[in-house]
């Protein structure tokens, strides 16, 4: 305490002065050679690191971007031929229908066509038969009836003379 009680402020000793410079400069020195440069290399690393960070955010964005209107193509793309799906399909619903329609009324008019004639052809065979029936019919009247006029012996023999003079004129 006693060289305390002598140190006045005001009035500084060249001494002193001295060795405050000298060990203010070793201070300065040594801080700058094992804390500054630390410091000042992290942060120059950390704004390195944080203006790689903002050119990736940069080159992502424009990739997004990018992808974006890549996406929107494909979309619109995508919806083209969406479109051009259901018109083919619409398509070929209509020709399919189309054509079933069109077989369908060939069938129909095949089976008209058919059913005509198989209705000509019984029509034919139920007149042939009804004409055979009748000729049957006629002659079992005509046997009758000859039967009848001719039930005797003598009018056998009278008709028989006048089919033979009539076969002899012709």
């Amino acid at each position: 305490m006693i060289i305390l009680s002598t140190f006045d402020v005001l009035k500084p000793d060249p001494g002193l002065f001295f060795w405050t410079i000298l060990i203010f400069l070793l201070f300065w020195i040594l801080v700058g050679k094992f804390a500054f440069k630390p410091i000042t290399g992290a942060i120059k690393k950390r704004e390195e690191d944080i203006q790689s960070a903002l050119d990736e955010a940069r080159k992502a964005k424009t990739e997004m971007e990018s992808l974006k209107s890549s996406n929107e193509a494909l979309l619109q793309e995508a919806r083209e031929e969406r479109g051009k799906i259901l018109r083919e399909a619409k398509e070929l619903k209509d020709s399919i229908v189309g054509e079933a329609q069109n077989q369908a009324k060939t069938e129909a008019s095949k089976i008209l066509a058919d059913a005509k004639v198989e209705i000509e052809s019984q029509k034919n065979a139920a007149l042939a038969e009804l004409k055979n029936e009748v000729g049957k019919i006629s002659l079992e009247i005509a046997e009758k009836v000859l039967n009848r006029e001719l039930d005797s012996g003598k009018n056998h023999e009278d008709y028989v003379a006048s089919l033979v003079d009539q076969i002899k004129l012709n």
